[in-house]
This record gives C-alpha cells, structure tokens and sequence, in this order.
C-alpha cells in the first residue's frame, strides 16, 4: 500500500497536524491521498476529533468509519480505553478498513496514537500495525530537550521490526525557545541514523501554520 505512517515519540508532539498537513499537501499537489487514524481516544460530545481533521484535510467524503473505526472516550491508550468501554478492538477489522481506504485514494496517511508502542488492541501495538500495513514510517519528534533519545529509540524500535524510517520531523509547538534545539537535528542524525526532514518554527496562527506545515513537508517528504 502506497503512504506513509505517521508516528510519535510521545503524545502532544504534532502528529495529528503533520499528518493532516501531509494530506492536505499531497492533494494541493494533485495525488489524491486518504487519511486513516485507526482508533482515538479522550473524544468528547460536540468537540473536532483528530480523526474529523484528518478526514476534512482528505477532502471530506470517505466514510468516518473507514477513516476511524474505533473513538474511545477516555484519555488513554486506546486497548486500555476499550477495555475499560466494554469494546473490543479488532486488528482485522482496522487492516480491512486500511485495505479500503487505500482502494480508494491512490495513497494514504496512517496517523497512530501516542509512540510506537503504545498498545492498539489487546495484543498488538503501534508498531505491530505499522508492521502490518508495510508503510515506511515518518517521526514525528518535539523540537527540544528529550528529543534526542526518544526520537533515537524510536528509530532503533522500527528498525528492529524491519520498518524503514521515512525521516524526522521535529515540531516545536510552543513559543519557548530551547537551547538544546540548534544541535538536536545533527544528534538525532548522528545517534538515530535518521534524516531529520523539518525543522517546524513555532506558529500560532492555526491557520498560517497549517500552511507553513504543507509548504515544508510538501518539499521535503515524497510518498
């Protein structure tokens, strides 16, 4: 299947915007790309889910079902929510969701949940889906201190499991500047082996920041 995996070093890194803003790139750019978030948790009444971003940026019309099977209400890792909700998450059905979605758009973008191994079901993770789908796998890292070895670990993690690294994309999402910050790319290269991509500045306007995001990934990561 044509795309790419979007995964985290942590939760609150940016995932859910770097994926939407690869999405919506892609199809500025003429490829029709889907979005798929498998499962989401903390989903509130009436307020935008990541996966109702993800399914705007890709234009809308897939089904929100196919785009997110599975919405938990507790802010936890999805198996655990589940659990907790009395629901069962099935792999099978989430890999035949994919499977559709990617029938319909000539690529897609898979935004997990949390890091790698954050746990999708009651026996697979993150990285098991990752895995599954064969998707080379995009990182996507905060911009300060602590990024280096989680991002490095995250790396080591998926090519444990055979997975390629796409690259790395850190993303400052706050206005605080971190002097760490001029040297983590170089590290992460270094340690991690991996091409960071982007280095994202902090923006606060949603909306010229949503652009910024597509104009830089749009030259920096190919599908």
């Amino acid at each position: 299947m044509r795309g790419l995996f979007v995964t985290g070093t942590d939760t609150g890194v940016g995932k859910t915007e770097v994926a939407a803003a690869l999405v919506a790139g892609g199809r500025a750019r003429g490829l029709d790309v889907g979005a798929m978030k498998p499962a989401q948790s903390g989903v509130e009444d009436g307020l935008p889910t990541d996966a109702d971003r993800l399914r705007e940026a890709a234009g809308g019309e897939d089904p929100a079902a196919l785009v997110c099977p599975y919405s938990l209400r507790a802010p936890l890792a999805p198996a655990v929510a589940a659990r907790l909700e009395g629901v069962e998450i099935s792999f099978a059905h989430v890999l035949a969701c994919a499977a559709e979605l990617g029938r319909r758009h000539a690529a897609l973008v898979v935004e997990g949940a949390g890091g790698l191994l954050v746990p999708l079901t009651a026996s697979e993770t993150y990285a098991d889906l990752a895995v599954a789908l064969g998707m080379p796998v995009l990182v996507v890292a905060r911009a300060g201190l602590g990024t280096v070895n989680h991002t490095a670990l995250t790396c080591e993690a998926l090519r444990a499991r055979g997975l390629a690294v796409a690259g790395v994309v850190l993303n400052r999402a706050t206005a605080a500047a971190d002097p760490s910050e001029p040297h983590n790319a170089a590290e992460i290269e270094r340690l991690g082996g991996a091409r960071v991509l982007v280095s994202l500045p902090h923006e606060p306007d949603a909306r010229l920041r949503g652009r910024l995001l597509s104009d830089r990934l749009g030259i920096a990561v190919q599908f």
